[in-house]
């Protein structure tokens, strides 16, 4: 075993890789190979591929929604404050990994759970603002799914922050409208 490489360090290579090549990419041999230690490491932290594979859900769900919202309420502020700064953080999001985790999620049942389980998490948390903005639950839910469909298709685009230096701007032209009662 190679005593300066942990459990996590293999999650990390796994989430990596996936996110540049899909989960097919995710295998013992690969992740070894990039990490430069042999498949016996692997083993000492993982029964098996889908233990890890099971750690990447794991981790990628506390990773896009737990920390994301513990970060924004971190920073505090209103309810307004509060969906600026999500949105600041998920428009600065890559989406790669999100997008090969969806590509997953329609081959398994495992993943289509997380998937789910992390959709309903996000949603909630910004009805749960767009509510506090003074919306009904129907407008906060109407306005939240736009927010969420809209990120997604970003990320579906490929639209990183590489390609669109300047989130921010499409935040300041976008939240008014979101915000604004008809």
């Amino acid at each position: 075993m190679d005593g300066k490489l942990g459990r996590q360090e293999w999650i990390d290579a796994g989430l990596r890789t996936m996110a540049a090549h899909g989960i097919e990419a995710v295998r013992v041999e690969r992740l070894a190979e990039a990490l430069g230690v042999t498949k016996g490491s692997f083993y000492w932290h993982f029964k098996d591929r889908p233990a890890l594979l099971d750690a990447l859900l794991e981790t990628w769900k506390a990773r896009t929604v737990n920390d994301i919202i513990v970060e924004v309420e971190a920073k505090g502020g209103d309810a307004a404050t509060r969906l600026k700064t999500l949105s600041t953080i998920a428009a600065r999001q890559d989406g790669r990994l999100d997008i090969a985790i969806r590509i997953w999620a329609r081959q398994d049942a495992k993943a289509r759970a997380a998937l789910e389980q992390v959709d309903r998490r996000r949603l909630a948390y910004l009805d749960q603002l767009f509510e506090a903005l003074g919306f009904s639950p129907a407008e906060a839910s109407a306005r939240s799914r736009l927010v969420y469909h809209a990120l997604i298709g970003q990320f579906v685009r490929g639209m990183s922050t590489r390609q669109n230096k300047r989130p921010d701007d499409w935040l300041e032209i976008v939240y008014p409208m979101l915000v604004r009662r008809t």
